[in-house]
């Protein structure tokens, strides 16, 4: 590659971060290939064996270089008693000894990717027990190969220590809205894309997601403030909390006798998210700023190295304080300059097209746009406060896309001139005003296979400019669905793997969200109760008006009117039921019939759902 700077990087000499990576190497997984019991492959490490050549044409020289950066995998030492398996999924597990076993934090997607990141630090450090799990944050890439780690029969007496909220916040993101996350998601990540230069070479934060068994195992020991400390295993780890920040339930914490400070995904070496693409809450800079400051101080000088949940360990205090300053630093320009522009009438799209970070912070390899980027971070904080309307009448009650592409495919002269403008545009290098173009032209007609080649082709090209690597991904995804090949459907989060560790109260939510209301409106109340014997709680069910509600009780309350079906059973037998088992072995009081007609009720997402077409 070469060494001059491009596009405004920093200088490609710069070797810091390829030393860090590699530092403290033990071993790599050989082959690096992780496949299900059914034999399916769920990671390939290996499929990117291409990244050690020179950037191509087809890719963004940064994107590349991150790209390199991430694609290590292996078995690290970050210092003594303390290691991590990078490069086996998109997000890295790392791994505390303790006296007698070892505490594991956030374990990857996949059940199997993080059986085997254990297997493999194991075959180097001992078949030590694990004694404790510890999620940093809500998202699934740190919480979904728990199976992986801690299967049914050992975690009796293990403590699983997660953020207050944390369950609540997983359910959200992974249940409630998971089918649409999810389908996002593979835009996102490109995990649908050939490992190729001029296809998927990576995230950004990591290389992609894996696409195995994604679980959960309930929180035991919620930490709810900054400063509580635990001691697992003989491990004692002093814990900041920092909710609202790149999740809304993470945590930073110290090893104190390690002298290791984790960072969870608070600061890793990418500008990260305000507002995911594959959708999520969104995120509060000016608190994500604050708290990255207030680690300079909470933490002192306790400790000697960092390490992340994502990318390579900071070593040397002035090195992790250096850090941490220019991450305060960047989300706090992010927020304040898009706080000022919007207040002097820019719209989030304006505002995104305006705004440049300051020199220090453009020059820092750690605070490139890879991940998240500084145009829809800028929307996403404009959002936040302003929503999604930008104060102009004519965005209020717009068509939607299929209509108003009908319309401006009319008042271009029709499909032919306005295919011939697309072209033009992108011959003259503005693709992305051809995009746009071509992109109602397939909304007016999804038919029009011309018109979706055309667009393809701008999307490809528009990719492989693409610093970001999301948006590379997202675009060429997109390219490739517009010639016919949308892949299998997106990997799922709301399955038995998470569901077996909800709450009769979150599985009756994750119920309410797939109700058919209008269907159900035109039908009378409906009212179950639910007796949950290994709670010793009633739930009362209520389907009204096309909306299912519900309601915690104690047992022994009967409130009015009487269910027209009452349901003594376990929790287990709930999930049973919910997964479609019947009422096998279920004690039942009323009208059976009434459980049929509200499952009737019960919608299945589409996870194939069109995304670039109509």
């Amino acid at each position: 590659m070469d060494a001059a700077p491009r596009d405004g990087l920093p200088p490609f000499e710069d070797r810091t971060d390829f030393e860090n990576a590699d530092r403290g190497f033990v071993a790599a997984l050989v082959p690096a290939v992780v496949t299900a019991g059914d034999g399916r492959v769920v990671w390939d490490g290996d499929a990117y064996a291409f990244l050690a050549g020179d950037c191509p044409d087809s890719a963004h020289p940064g994107l590349w270089r991150q790209s390199q950066l991430c694609a290590r995998q292996g078995l690290y030492e970050v210092t003594e008693g303390v290691y991590q398996v990078r490069g086996l999924d998109l997000a890295n597990m790392t791994l505390l000894e303790g006296d007698r076993g070892v505490v594991v934090v956030d374990p990857l997607i996949s059940a199997e990717c993080a059986a085997a990141a254990l297997a493999l630090y194991r075959r180097h450090r001992g078949e030590r027990p694990v004694t404790g799990l510890v999620y940093t944050h809500s998202h699934v890439d740190h919480f979904g190969g728990a199976r992986g780690v801690l299967p049914r029969e050992a975690e009796a007496g293990v403590p699983v220590i997660a953020p207050v909220g944390f369950l609540e916040h997983a359910v959200s993101e992974n249940v409630f809205a998971g089918p649409a996350v999810s389908r996002r998601a593979g835009f996102m990540h490109g995990t649908r894309l050939p490992k190729a230069p001029d296809a998927q070479i990576g995230t950004g934060l990591g290389t992609t997601m894996s696409t195995g068994t994604v679980s959960l195992v309930p929180p035991t020991v919620d930490v709810t403030h900054s400063g509580q400390t635990e001691i697992v295993d003989g491990v004692r780890i002093l814990f900041q909390l920092t909710p609202g920040t790149e999740a809304p339930a993470e945590m930073n914490f110290l090893v104190t006798h390690r002298r290791a400070l984790c960072l969870a995904d608070n600061a890793t070496h990418t500008l990260h998210n305000i507002l995911t693409l594959r959708g999520a809450l969104v995120r509060d800079a000016r608190v994500w700023s604050r708290y990255l400051d207030e680690a300079i101080d909470f933490f002192g000088d306790a400790y000697d190295v960092a390490f992340a949940s994502h990318h390579w360990p900071t070593w040397g205090h002035e090195n992790v304080v250096r850090l941490l300053a220019e991450q305060r630093d960047l989300y706090a320009y992010l927020h304040d300059q898009t706080l000022r522009l919007l207040n002097s009438g820019l719209t989030g799209a304006e505002i995104a097209e305006e705004l440049r970070l300051p020199p220090a912070l453009e020059g820092a390899w750690h605070a490139r746009g890879y991940f998240g980027s500084l145009s829809h971070n800028a929307k996403a904080v404009y959002q936040r406060y302003l929503g999604w309307y930008d104060g102009n009448p004519a965005h209020l009650w717009e068509h939607p896309p299929v209509q108003l592409a009908e319309r401006y495919v009319e008042v271009a002269g029709g499909r032919d001139p306005m295919l011939a403008a697309a072209r033009r545009y992108a011959d003259a290098g503005d693709l992305r005003f051809a995009a746009t173009l071509l992109n109602h032209l397939v909304f007016a007609d999804p038919d029009d296979e011309e018109a979706k080649r055309t667009l393809a082709v701008v999307y490809k090209q528009l990719g492989h400019g693409a610093e970001n690597g999301t948006w590379r991904n997202i675009y060429l995804t997109g390219a490739r669905e517009l010639v016919g090949d949308a892949g299998g459907p997106a990997v799922a989060t709301d399955t038995a793997g998470i569901t077996s560790a909800l709450g009769v109260g979150m599985l009756l939510d994750s119920l309410a969200v797939r109700i058919d209301g209008p269907r159900a409106a035109r039908e009378p109340r409906l009212i179950i109760d639910l007796i949950i014997i290994d709670e010793e709680r009633r739930y009362r069910i209520n389907l009204e008006h096309g909306a299912l509600t519900h309601r915690s009780l104690p047992l022994h309350r009967t409130p009015k009117p009487h269910a027209g079906l009452t349901l003594t059973l376990t929790r287990p037998e709930l999930l049973g039921l919910l997964a479609g088992r019947g009422l096998a072995g279920i004690e039942t009081d009323g009208d059976r019939g009434l459980l049929k007609r509200l499952f009737s009720y019960v919608t299945q997402p589409d996870r194939r759902f069109p995304v670039v077409t109509p």
